[in-house]
């Protein structure tokens, strides 16, 4: 299969990947209400198409938190995007370099910071949880630093993790002991291609990150203990002066849902938000990003870099999320279902992919420069 959209990628990670792995990547929380809702609602902007414009000189260039891109598009943090290819993370940071683009490590990612970082020219930006054990957020914090990574993405919608149905189905949580590892073992041995690559090749399996508190400890029920017992549900607003003593670069808080939380982020300082419900995989039931963007536009206005992620599956919702009020957009599917599918090359072609599709929307709606995609170019606004 000749993968021509992103929505191709999924398929071909559904075929590539352990099905323990696929559904990781591909549901959402409970009844997956907000999953559907993020794809559907960014689908039903209606953009202004004009016509006799002169549109020969496109430019999709942007700069964020000092940063030129050629695009305002980053690769977001996927807890262990790893696994879907032999050191994925790795793979899938010197695509974005090549493209021109950020790539955001997690926390929870199989490769360690050191080793991604060591892999590219550029330093990835560095996604952080508010863990119980504060000593290891400082020197998660340390590393990111002193690896020069520009940013800190510092997810705030997971002081507990959402129940997710698809990942007791597939075995890859509550399935613990050597009947949930024999079920894994099985569904890989069914992927060949996947096990010989990954499974053998792409060794060490653990998280990279997290290793050195897990003590030796690899397995996947290791790590669901881990986040169980290291996600911190007390996390206030008063949290963010240890996060800021701690790190110097901008802080974006990612998982803004609410004007008021964005207007109390500009007040704490905070240099950027991402508007996200993590891609429909914490609360069920809320608003897409799409319908939640313009609001926290309208709350923050300038006052922020204002991001956003959730539903995105090509270069024209980029657009159509620009056109919200976003400055630029974090893929998180998108990327992981490329990677699973065809590796390095995958991302590499998700990102040409969207260039393109950005510059035809451009084109189309009427502008040249991504300072000029506004409310301007929505249908029903003028």
């Amino acid at each position: 299969m000749k993968a021509a959209s992103i929505s191709d990628y999924r398929e071909l990670a559904r075929r590539r990947l352990p099905r323990f792995l696929f559904e990781y990547i591909d549901g959402g929380s409970y009844a997956e209400v907000t999953l559907g809702r993020n794809v559907a609602d960014l689908e039903a902007v209606a953009l202004r198409q004009r016509v006799l414009r002169d549109i020969s000189d496109i430019d999709l260039s942007t700069t964020l938190f000092g940063q030129k891109l050629a695009m305002p598009v980053a690769l977001g943090p996927i807890g262990l995007a790893g696994l879907n290819a032999r050191r994925g993370e790795v793979q899938a940071a010197r695509a974005a370099e090549a493209a021109g683009v950020p790539f955001t490590l997690s926390t929870v990612s199989a490769c360690p910071l050191a080793e991604v970082a060591g892999a590219v020219g550029t330093p990835p930006w560095f996604q952080l949880y508010m863990i119980c054990d504060r000593g290891f957020m400082i020197d998660l914090m340390q590393q990111a630093s002193a690896a020069g990574c520009p940013v800190l993405v510092f997810t705030v919608d997971m002081p507990v993790p959402g129940t997710r149905y698809r990942d007791y189905r597939s075995g890859l949580a509550g399935a613990p002991g050597l009947g949930g590892s024999l079920r894994r073992f099985g569904q890989a041995l069914t992927h060949p291609r996947w096990a010989w690559d990954v499974g053998l090749r792409g060794r060490p399996h653990h998280l990279g990150n997290v290793a050195p508190v897990l003590a030796g400890k690899t397995g996947l029920n290791d790590f669901f203990a881990w986040m169980r017992g290291n996600f911190d549900p007390g996390i206030r607003w008063d949290d963010l002066d240890f996060v800021r003593q701690h790190w110097k670069g901008p802080i974006v808080l990612k998982g803004i849902l609410d004007p008021e939380d964005a207007r109390e982020a500009a007040a704490r300082g905070v240099e950027g938000v991402i508007v996200s419900n993590h891609g429909g995989r914490q609360l069920d039931g809320v608003l897409s990003t799409a319908r939640a963007l313009p609001a926290i536009a309208d709350a923050v206005e300038d006052k922020m870099t204002l991001l956003a992620d959730g539903g995105i599956r090509s270069g024209l919702d980029v657009v159509r999320m620009l056109a919200l009020g976003a400055r630029g957009v974090l893929l998180g599917r998108a990327w992981a279902w490329a990677l699973g599918g065809a590796g390095q090359a995958g991302v590499a072609h998700v990102l040409a992919l969207l260039e393109a599709e950005m510059r035809v929307a451009m084109g189309l709606t009427g502008v040249t420069r991504i300072d000029q995609i506004n409310e301007n170019i929505l249908a029903g606004r003028e």
